[in-house]
């Protein structure tokens, strides 16, 4: 479990300083202020694996660039510090993964995932692509990961069925909606250039090979299939080894709500702390989460603990990227959220709607009109201007019309 994250002179800021929390860490902010980033560093500081390239320290800054984390390890929670070697152009790691007492699983925003088990791998994690997650992982004739297509077949086959089962059961409760059920349909062919026998799907609307879902749907699947696949792995690496499974998993999700209707994000992050229980009586899960989504936020209010969750807000201060945390307040729905600190948006409208909104509440408190366009400086401009912006139904047109009226008759 990653307990503490500080960076010096690495990433869009001169330093971040980062105490996690031991459940939920949801990580929010517009958009190239560092979110992803620190999803990259604190999954290397976990595994001593960067997926892509490392993240590399700022350039002419004057305070050593360093990395220094607090991770609970077998043996208690010890600090390391990285600083970057500029020779040899990388960053040396002080702690050795196979220290760590939990899996840890990365799902990124394009599809590809990171596991790393010290269980099975205790020097590299295994990448997975969106191609070999679902066609197989092989490393010099090995098999490293049979992928979901042939697993999905082979699990549904056997006779027992246990991976099949909680990988139906994942699925299930995944899904958004009991309108928008998913169940797990018998695999058929789907060319005849392909002798693989595919998983399907059965959906509200029909029966569909997994292959033709939508990005959305696959995702989901995806990460059904990983969560599943991790576990039973590592179940079976603990037997060959002699030793008891893991209790803990950190889960690592770059924008979860990537791809995924409204539905499908108001109940995606509940739904995997809720999957994630099921792997292991006991179990504990740490996530760390991003995500620009207002429905994902409203989704944890019934669940949001203060003692085991925290909410951090990327944002500028002038020319500087802060990085704090934000004390935990409900809103109510995503009209609350999005002109909540978090979101920062002064109407949940259109840009045209809220500087016409702006204007008309300038003009009823008799303000200077010209800091406005030309075209909304009157009250039959703004009146025109909002009739063509908004609905008949909204809530701004009792209080316009109401003291429209009682200005221009002088009352």
């Amino acid at each position: 479990m990653l307990k503490e994250l500080h960076l010096k002179s690495v990433g869009p800021s001169s330093q971040f300083d980062v105490e996690f929390a031991d459940r939920v860490n949801i990580f929010t902010g517009d958009n190239g202020l560092g979110k992803s980033f620190l999803l990259d560093v604190a999954w290397w500081v976990l595994t001593g694996n960067w997926v892509e390239q490392p993240a590399y320290p700022q350039r002419n800054t004057e305070q050593p660039p360093e990395i220094i984390s607090q991770i609970n390890t077998q043996d208690g929670a010890k600090d390391y510090q990285s600083s970057f070697n500029f020779s040899e152009q990388k960053w040396l790691n002080e702690h050795l993964p196979p220290e760590l007492n939990e899996v840890v699983i990365f799902v990124r925003v394009d599809g590809s995932f990171s596991v790393f088990d010290p269980l099975r791998n205790r020097d590299n994690a295994y990448i997975f692509t969106t191609d070999t997650l679902w066609n197989g992982l092989k490393l010099k004739r090995k098999s490293l990961c049979n992928g979901l297509i042939q697993d999905w077949v082979t699990w549904q086959n056997q006779p027992q069925k246990t991976p099949f089962k909680l990988l139906s059961n994942v699925i299930k409760q995944l899904a958004p909606h009991p309108d928008e059920w998913i169940e797990i349909g018998e695999p058929t062919r789907v060319s005849v250039d392909d002798v693989r026998d595919i998983p399907t799907i059965n959906l509200p609307y029909g029966n569909i090979p997994i292959t033709q879902a939508s990005a959305g749907m696959k995702r989901i699947l995806g990460l059904a299939y990983l969560l599943v696949w991790t576990w039973y792995e590592h179940e079976k690496a603990s037997e060959l080894r002699k030793q008891e499974p893991m209790n803990q998993i950190v889960l690592l999700v770059d924008e979860i709500e990537s791809h995924l209707h409204p539905r499908w994000q108001r109940v995606i992050l509940p739904s995997i702390l809720s999957v994630v229980n099921q792997l292991k009586p006991n179990i504990t899960i740490q996530a760390l989460v991003t995500t620009h989504s207002p429905l994902v936020l409203a989704s944890l209010e019934p669940l949001f603990d203060e003692e085991k969750d925290k909410l951090f807000l990327f944002e500028m201060q002038g020319k500087d990227v802060e990085l704090n945390e934000v004390f935990w307040t409900k809103q109510g729905d995503t009209v609350g959220w999005l002109t909540s600190e978090i979101f920062g948006l002064k109407q949940a409208r259109s840009q045209e709607s809220e500087t016409a909104i702006e204007a008309a509440e300038a003009w009823m408190r008799n303000d200077e009109m010209n800091a406005f366009p030309e075209h909304l400086r009157t009250q039959s401009q703004i009146h025109q201007e909002l009739q063509r912006l908004l609905p008949g139904h909204d809530p701004f047109w009792p209080r316009w019309i109401v003291t429209a009226e009682r200005i221009n008759s002088g009352l």
